[in-house]
């Protein structure tokens, strides 16, 4: 039996991976299916997987290929990708390798407007209380565009045209191509550098989407946001509508319109002038002739006519005045000494040698009637203490005993009070009003 040769597993997979790479019908391939498991890495590539009703592949893309890409892929949308079909070693599968990816059936371009509107819509970079007023009689005007174009020239004569007493300054900008969104940016940046600039018109004559891209732009949008200058956006023609358009504090439909919106007309404000003018003249000659009538007034009133006879009637007025005067005068004095007066003899009563004579009256007083109720209650208890004691007398048995009477103990000190209490030998103690005898009983009889 002749011997097999068996392949390891790598030499296997590297053999067909060599399949893959030789068939030039796989190495341009173009796809179409749905996205699905989208993830980008943090080192900017994609994966996902790109499926339809029937069958799945696994999908890359890498960041030197996406940056093209102007919308961001999502789970769930139709695209075509041109790339080409490979195998992955590691894990032995196929997969395709993205080089472009658009969308099936909408524009890549008008995708990438809509999702990048919607982000920055919900992060209000389009609300009105953001929106910065114009200003109504500016210095200076910013022009922000290709020094070439067509827009540069309409916004010159507008503004020319309509206020001549402007001054333009004109920032040149790359206003299409790649490097377009950044030189956008760097001109809104350097005109936020100076002070002389009171209003800012950032925009370019028509074209079509791809050329009018450069203020698609998410860094134009941010840049346009950050002005501390008012900015008018003019970009394209009156249909065409840009991100910049939604940031901007005020959208103009083509250039003519933004030179218009940035500057008032001449005649208007001279016109405004003149009537401004008739209007204080008229002022100014209805306040003087309504002064003139006031002066004539009092030209003819009474106090210039007669000047001295309203001085004589003055002076009779300070006579009497000053004669009331002095009647209120004395009549306040005397209502003033009547009042002293009063306080006077009040202070006299409150005088402390006063209340210190009346203090020691009072004390007399309470002190004698002390010494009259003291001796009273002193009286009475002492006849109330020689009634007791007269009753202790009467009732003590040393009186008893006075009268021949004398107490028996016996010797646990108790009162012999009957015969029986005592036998026989028995010892007793029998006291008498002036000492105590010891005696032993030899006898005991009881009575009947």
């Amino acid at each position: 039996m002749k011997e097999q040769r068996h392949l390891t597993v790598h030499a296997l997979t590297k053999y067909i991976k060599r399949k893959f790479d030789a068939d030039p019908h796989l190495q341009d391939v173009y796809v179409k299916g749905e996205i699905s498991n989208f993830k980008q890495h943090s080192s900017g590539h994609m994966y996902f997987t790109l499926k339809d009703e029937k069958a799945r592949i696994l999908a890359v893309m890498f960041t030197k290929f996406n940056r093209s890409v102007k919308f961001r892929p999502e789970n769930g949308m139709k695209v075509l990708l041109r790339g080409e079909i490979t195998l992955y070693e590691p894990s032995g599968q196929y997969q395709i390798y993205v080089k472009e990816m658009q969308t099936d059936g909408v524009g890549d371009l008008f995708l990438a407007f809509e999702q990048l509107k919607e982000r920055l819509e919900k992060e209000g970079l389009f609300s009105q209380r953001y929106k910065k007023p114009l200003p109504r009689h500016p210095q200076t005007v910013g022009v922000i565009t290709s020094p070439t174009g067509a827009a540069i020239r309409d916004i010159i004569t507008t503004i020319k045209r309509r206020y001549p007493v402007a001054n333009i300054l004109i920032i040149p900008a790359l206003v299409q191509g790649d490097q377009g969104a950044a030189s956008i940016v760097r001109a809104i940046q350097l005109a936020n550098k100076r002070t002389d600039i009171d209003t800012l018109i950032v925009g370019r004559g028509g074209g079509s989407i791809e050329e009018l891209w450069s203020f698609n732009e998410e860094i134009v949008a941010r840049a346009i946001f950050a002005s501390a200058i008012p900015v008018i956006s003019a970009v394209g023609h009156e249909t065409d509508f840009t991100i910049a358009d939604f940031v901007a504090d005020m959208r103009a439909p083509t250039p003519t319109a933004a030179a218009e919106l940035a500057v008032p007309h001449i005649d208007e404000l001279m016109e405004r002038v003149l009537n401004r003018q008739t209007r204080l003249i008229r002022a100014m000659k209805e306040k003087i002739g309504g002064q003139q009538e006031r002066f004539m007034r009092l030209k003819k009133s009474y106090a210039f006519r007669y000047p001295r006879r309203l001085y004589e009637q003055k002076v009779e007025q300070v006579d009497r005045l000053t004669e009331s005067l002095y009647r209120g005068a004395r009549k306040l004095t005397g209502m003033k000494a009547d009042d002293h007066s009063l306080l006077l003899r009040r202070l006299q009563r409150k005088h402390p040698e006063e209340l210190r004579r009346a203090s020691q009256e009072s004390h007399l007083r309470q002190t004698r009637a002390l010494n009259r109720a003291m001796a009273a209650i002193l009286s009475e208890k002492q006849k109330e203490f020689s009634g007791i004691v007269s009753t202790l007398e009467a009732l003590s048995p040393l009186k008893i005993m006075e009268r021949g009477y004398s107490l028996a103990y016996a010797e646990d000190g108790s009162l012999i009070k009957k015969a029986s209490q005592i036998k026989k030998n028995d010892s007793i103690q029998v006291r008498l009003p002036d000492g105590q005898l010891d005696c032993v009983v030899t006898n005991v009889e009881e009575s009947e």
